[in-house]
């Protein structure tokens, strides 16, 4: 389990395409405190650490990502030169800053527009019609690994939805959504809570 709050602004080093593709991801954490077999989300996807070590550059790690995990997450977010939002699993006494985030990308969407707002920026991302009917107003969803608060939700005639998003300075400092620009894919996960309901609904 994660909470959204990004704590680490890593890198992709390497990408070695081997049946899954094993990644080397840079990273500011000391790898001395990470175990192997240890959950790191990166971006919103939870991949288990395979190997560590530090060299010249500094501290890295090594994932191996599924097929499946690289057909379900946003394109090229595992090209190397990358950034990735990092966060290391939720132990028990930490504090639950964002929400409960499972670190499984539910879809891909894509940013609509980025406009300022004061100090902030306005964003508008668009979800794909089988996330549409849990994206609520006030409600949280991840985006790229970050907790976020849904502003507004507007339906779309193809059963889409675009949702709005407050980014204030902070958050763009301490995650890649310094980047944030029209067209750009981004992972999104909807609210656990809302999964659930879902299935309940679902099961009558």
């Amino acid at each position: 389990m994660f909470t959204g709050i990004i704590t680490d602004i890593g890198h992709v080093r390497t990408r070695e395409d081997r049946g899954d593709a094993r990644l080397v991801i840079g990273t500011d954490y000391d790898t001395d405190t990470i175990d192997l077999g240890a959950s790191i989300a990166c971006s919103g996807a939870c991949l288990t650490v395979v190997d560590k070590g530090k060299d010249a550059d500094g501290d890295w790690f090594a994932i191996d990502a599924s097929a499946e995990t690289i057909a379900r997450t946003a394109p090229g977010m595992w090209d190397a030169g990358r950034r990735l939002n990092l966060e290391r699993a939720l132990k028990v006494g930490d504090e639950l800053g964002g929400h409960i985030v499972t670190g499984h990308v539910d879809a891909v969407g894509e940013i609509v527009s980025v406009t300022p707002v004061g100090d902030s920026w306005g964003l508008v991302v668009a979800a794909p019609a089988s996330l549409a009917p849990h994206i609520a107003a006030k409600g949280s969803i991840t985006v790229e690994g970050v907790s976020l608060t849904v502003n507004e939700v507007t339906d779309q005639p193809d059963g889409s939805a675009h949702f709005t998003l407050n980014i204030i300075p902070h958050t763009r400092a301490m995650t890649t959504l310094d980047e944030a620009a029209a067209g750009r894919p981004v992972n999104l996960e909807i609210d656990i809570l809302a999964r659930y309901l879902a299935r309940m609904q679902a099961r009558g």
